[in-house]
């Protein structure tokens, strides 16, 4: 097969999640991530978005009201990634998960990026990061870049809570 290279601007506009229960993913996503309602579609679909795009999450129950989350075996969607523009921003919804003592999955420097990970209330797993400017991300001898996974110093982190 011919190689094809994305243009450079490409980025993945939105994600359209199957989930049980309409409301109680807007509950997750709207209620405690903070996201916007943009559109309902009925009581089986809607359309979600941060800083008013028309949407970056779709929900649905088309397929999936009332179901029982899939395996963590089966194929499948991993996780979604939401990207928060400074880590102060992380810290802050690092805080409000913590007060409202929605439950965590883990935590991870990866060197080009620091994260928070959950698992929405369908068992879809949930990262929260930031990038590190890119001029800080780790490389190797040969210029690639050289993602890890190390443990994820909280306390440097609520630090930019007092910045």
């Amino acid at each position: 097969m011919k190689k094809y290279q994305l243009p450079d601007q490409t980025r993945i506009g939105h994600v359209h999640l199957k989930v049980a229960d309409l409301n109680r993913s807007l509950d997750f996503y709207c209620g405690l991530l903070g996201f916007e309602l943009m559109q309902k579609y009925g009581t089986q679909a809607a359309f979600i978005s941060a800083g008013g795009y028309h949407h970056h999450i779709g929900l649905n129950t088309w397929q999936s009201k009332g179901q029982p989350p899939a395996p963590p075996q089966y194929p499948g969607l991993f996780h979604t990634a939401i990207l928060y523009p400074t880590r102060k921003d992380l810290a802050q919804i690092y805080q409000r998960i913590t007060e409202e003592q929605y439950p965590f999955t883990g935590f991870a420097d990866h060197g080009v990026s620091e994260a928070l990970y959950l698992d929405d209330p369908d068992g879809n797993g949930v990262e929260l990061y930031w990038d590190r400017p890119k001029d800080q991300w780790p490389l190797t001898e040969e210029g690639e870049i050289d993602m890890y996974t190390e443990r994820l110093n909280i306390s440097s982190l609520l630090q930019e809570l007092d910045t």
